[in-house]
């Protein structure tokens, strides 16, 4: 087993000589929240788990706070995994922040990663004027960080109803808490400031791949006009808003999502 299998915590299911899905996870998660739309993908595709570096199950003593500063970071980590499993027509999933890293991963390897579903994506949560509204005010974001730092716990319980939606089942919600907590404070605050204080808008043209976009019609963290913009942005995309609340849709809505996603990617693999 090699070293990065072991590091990125890498699992691998599903048809073997089925097209090859990476499923990557967003901040404060980890590969266990797919499981809701696995048996799906499963029954069609090679699909390819891991852990970020500080995430989940992956090996913290490989953490570095340089490396993971930046969303480039994260992004060479899926790139590993690429190159350790030689993987080659790859369908990228990127929950949240996980859409613009690997959105990033596609820019260093097109030729491998030839489609991209993004679930809930955000190119950039900052208010930026006069023409871009990502949600949220710089200072408010530097409120929610400096939370982290002074009631961790409380942060987590703040911020898993505002992620997953307030009207979503208190299981749901009590993991995405507890995901949170169990998180390392200095891992999930240099992730956060990644994640939140990024802007790759102008990466958007360049992603000349076939793209997924699957939104939430109420999401407190990337509204649907977001996705409208990422729209006109992207050369070759598909936008779906779905009738739901929260920014976790394949673990709220994955039985509606899930045969999105599958006719995504098998019209594409067929063309």
């Amino acid at each position: 087993m090699g070293q990065i299998v072991i590091r990125n915590n890498v699992k691998i299911t599903g048809v073997e000589s089925g097209p090859t899905v990476i499923l990557a996870h967003g901040f404060g998660c980890d590969q266990t929240m797919w499981r809701f739309i696995l048996p799906q993908l499963e029954k069609h595709f090679r699909v390819v788990l891991f852990d970020y570096v500080g995430s989940g199950q992956s090996l913290l003593t490989d953490y570095s706070v340089d490396k993971y500063s930046s969303l480039e970071g994260y992004a060479e980590d899926i790139l590993d995994i690429i190159d350790e499993l030689q993987l080659e027509d790859v369908t990228l999933v990127g929950h949240s922040v996980s859409a613009m890293i690997g959105s990033i991963a596609f820019m260093a390897k097109p030729d491998l990663i030839k489609r991209i579903v993004m679930v809930c994506p955000s190119p950039c949560f900052l208010n930026i004027p006069p023409d871009y509204q990502g949600g949220f005010q710089r200072g408010d974001l530097k409120e929610l960080i400096g939370l982290m730092d002074r009631n961790y716990i409380g942060w987590a319980e703040y911020l898993a109803p505002l992620v997953m939606g307030g009207s979503q089942s208190p299981a749901l919600i009590g993991e995405l808490s507890g995901s949170f907590c169990s998180t390392d404070p200095v891992v999930a605050k240099t992730f956060a400031n990644a994640t939140f204080f990024s802007d790759y808008r102008h990466l958007l043209p360049k992603i000349s791949c076939p793209v997924l976009m699957l939104q939430s019609s109420s999401d407190a963290l990337a509204d649907v006009s977001i996705g409208k913009y990422m729209a006109q942005q992207l050369p070759q995309s598909e936008l779906a808003i779905i009738d739901a609340e929260g920014h976790c849709l394949h673990m709220t809505n994955p039985e509606t999502i899930s045969p999105i996603v599958v006719s995504f990617i098998q019209q594409d693999c067929n063309e």
